[in-house]
């Protein structure tokens, strides 16, 4: 892990000018090298190091419309490097742990096996923590190398057709704030829909208590997926159309969702909420973001 890190400073060095215009480049490497005088992690995930080593040398000469994808590209991989020290961290620590244990099982019959055992289960079910904490790091490390190989998709698509590229990258941002928003909140994001008003987010009824332009639980969850999506493209803007019924004014239901991501710390001067007629069983409300 050493040899990498000194072959990827030699890299950076050898870049003119570094220091004078590059600042996020310098952040980044300061975040690495953070990574590698950690004693605990410096040497976990050696290749993942790497790997964000390289990008933010590309990103350190970057020039012009390919600096943003450069800089993103190198964001990414950079966490993915801290990400993976970490699990591999958590790994080890769960394995001590668990030889930990055992060893406790062991004397358990030499001493007093009731305490013995009490405090095997102990670490047990720390162990079991960090195991879940572990798979947690390794599944959001997953996402985020997900995250990259698109982002390095649509930076080998530069020869196609300005109006085509930009379409195709709003759709694959769309696609990387949908990743992270589940991540962050914990729930999926309803089903969307590209059109020329906009990305477009569909809850049904069944998101709303009956008769009610009260949230459900389900639609509490959404509304808390759909916020933190938003807060993941924070130029994005959404309008809100409520559909209604024999029971509930469209617009109420509108303005319950509206409020829910308000509370969730999406700012009201970024929504809107309309009335839109009539709704059924699979459309109540339906939310057009504008990217």
């Amino acid at each position: 892990m050493r040899a990498l890190f000194l072959a990827g400073g030699l890299l950076l060095l050898a870049l003119p000018g570094l220091a004078a215009d590059r600042p996020e480049v310098l952040a980044l490497n300061q975040r690495l090298a953070t990574l590698h005088a950690d004693p605990r992690v410096a040497e976990l995930a050696a290749y993942e190091h790497l790997q964000a080593q390289q990008a933010v040398a590309v990103l350190a000469k970057a020039r012009g419309k390919q600096r943003d994808a450069a800089l993103y590209v190198a964001e990414r991989r950079v966490e993915i490097a801290e990400t993976m020290a970490r699990v591999e961290a958590a790994t080890r620590e769960a394995d001590r742990l668990d030889r930990t244990r055992s060893e406790l099982l062991v004397e358990a019959s030499r001493r007093d096996a009731a305490r013995a055992r009490q405090e095997a289960e102990r670490l047990r079910i720390q162990a079991q923590i960090q195991s879940e904490e572990a798979e947690r790091l390794r599944l959001a490390a997953e996402a985020e190398t997900l995250a990259r190989q698109e982002a390095e998709d649509t930076l080998t698509s530069v020869a196609g057709q300005q109006t085509a590229k930009l379409s195709a990258a709003r759709q694959k941002q769309a696609g990387l704030a949908r990743q992270e928003a589940e991540l962050m909140s914990g729930t999926k994001l309803p089903a969307s829909r590209f059109e020329d008003r906009g990305e477009v987010f569909t809850l049904a009824a069944a998101a709303f208590t009956a008769g009610q332009p009260k949230l459900s639980a389900g639609g509490a969850s959404s509304a808390l997926a759909l916020a933190a999506y938003l807060q993941a493209n924070p130029k994005a803007k959404a309008r809100i159309e409520g559909f209604g019924d024999q029971q509930t004014p469209g617009q109420r239901r509108a303005d319950a969702l509206r409020d829910a991501l308000v509370a969730a710390g999406v700012p009201r001067a970024r929504l809107q909420s309309v009335a839109k007629g009539e709704g059924s069983a699979k459309r109540a409300v339906e939310i057009v973001v504008s990217h």
